[in-house]
């Protein structure tokens, strides 16, 4: 009977221990994919080389500040892949949907075409109910160098981390739109 008493306990601090569920979010794209020919004669092209992020971003878990001071990364909310790759594949998307003379793409096109790199410096929610989305890009164009920053700061109308990627991703898009309308003005 004795050597039954510490399995029996085991278990019945198993049992009384609460299993989290891990919950795992993408940011979405926009809904209708645009179609570019890449066969568009003197459109401009544009490679989006490489989207950076910092290294507290780059952990898995989503990111929520807590104080002025403080950050804190989720372990049960977590990217459902790395947020580098989402920002950058969204940014192609987001930048098709609204340069759509021109093609943009996640991979090298040609000698023709302008690399985009850009550099997220911010993505989180906040304790104060608003989420930040903040970096610089920079635009080598055929040799010429244009470094714009971008700062996005949008309420956060609903409480969960459901809310708040749904608002980093708007704040994304709306840096892209900030790009693109940057990019349109260019020689």
């Amino acid at each position: 009977m004795k050597q039954w008493l510490p399995l029996c306990l085991v278990l019945a601090l198993s049992a009384c221990s609460s299993t989290s569920e891990l919950t795992y979010y993408q940011l979405p794209t926009p809904a209708q994919p645009v179609l570019q020919s890449a066969s568009q004669a003197g459109a401009p092209q544009l490679w989006i080389d490489q989207v950076r992020i910092p290294d507290y971003l780059a952990e898995n878990g989503l990111v929520y500040q807590t104080t002025d001071v403080q950050y804190s990364i989720a372990t049960q909310n977590l990217w459902a892949s790395p947020l580098d790759q989402q920002l950058r594949s969204t940014l192609a998307a987001n930048l098709s949907a609204r340069l759509p003379g021109w093609i943009v793409s996640s991979q090298p096109l040609g000698n023709e075409q302008s690399v985009l790199s850009v550099e997220v410096t911010d993505f989180y929610g906040r304790y104060d109910g608003h989420v930040i989305v903040s970096g610089e890009w920079l635009l080598n164009q055929q040799g010429t160098l244009i470094k714009r920053p971008f700062y996005i700061d949008l309420k956060q109308q609903q409480d969960g981390y459901d809310a708040m990627v749904k608002v980093l991703a708007q704040g994304w898009q709306q840096a892209a739109t900030q790009i693109a309308a940057q990019l349109e003005r260019l020689p």
